[in-house]
């Protein structure tokens, strides 16, 4: 029974750490680091390094401007851009050094693993900013950063101290993310296609008016050379040579 618990806490923190990387890397590294630290989490040889003050400290402080970048509308979606090339490797190599002493091959495949549930994790974060970076009003986004910030901490709290609950939880946070994220998809660019119909429609509406100015001009034409033909002022003839200079010139 204990060797089942235990395999079964090595899965949830091996996944655990992953998840919360693709959300906010640096709050996982203080909150591990601090709690090997602290005594109060027995960290794998491979992660005793996190508890060091100096990689705490960096953490820390990177989390500290993650935590302004993340509430400003477009620096958001820009700071996730970037870390995109950070939180994803940086997801692989927690979950790989966070499976323990293992056999190589294990730790490749935690890796591989990790990496990917940090990269749907991120995806589902990038991309919901860019959505709600369409709102006018700025509080959106300070609501879903802190909301952020409170999932890793508590998740990162379920997978240390209640791993089996942690791992139900993920299975269906992983279930609810792959139907969401088409769903987010389409609805990020029609957001895309909304910011390009905003950026042309100066040069589109100038382009409509020469347009119409131009059609009504000939249109008015046509109606003046019809009269005068009617009113006997022109011959048939007069009126087609007239007519053909209007429309071609």
């Amino acid at each position: 029974m204990n060797e089942y618990q235990q395999i079964i806490s090595i899965i949830a923190m091996t996944m655990g750490v992953a998840w919360a990387s693709g959300i906010n890397l640096y709050a996982t590294i203080v909150v591990l680091g601090f709690c090997g630290a602290s005594g109060n989490l027995v960290l794998p040889e491979s992660l005793l390094v996190l508890q060091n003050p100096m990689v705490i400290a960096a953490a820390g402080l990177m989390y500290s401007i993650e935590f302004f970048a993340d509430k400003t509308p477009g620096v958001d979606t820009g700071w996730d851009a970037i870390h995109t090339f950070i939180r994803i490797p940086a997801g692989a190599m927690l979950a790989a050094s966070a499976v323990g002493d293992v056999t190589p091959a294990l730790q490749v495949t935690a890796g591989i693993l990790g990496g990917s549930l940090t990269g749907i994790t991120h995806a589902g974060k990038a991309g919901s900013r860019v959505l709600i970076n369409t709102s006018p009003e700025p509080f959106s986004n300070w609501i879903a950063s802190f909301g952020e910030d409170i999932i890793v901490v508590a998740g990162l709290w379920s997978a240390l101290y209640h791993p089996a609950v942690f791992l139900v939880l993920l299975i269906l946070f992983i279930i609810l993310l792959l139907w969401f994220l088409p769903k987010l998809w389409r609805g990020i660019k029609l957001a895309l296609n909304k910011v390009a119909g905003w950026l042309g429609a100066g040069a589109t509406n100038k382009e409509t008016t020469g347009t119409e100015v131009s059609y009504n001009d000939t249109l008015g034409q046509l109606n003046t050379l019809k009269k005068l033909l009617d009113d006997g002022v022109i011959s048939r003839q007069e009126f087609d040579e007239k007519k053909q200079q209007i429309l071609f010139g």
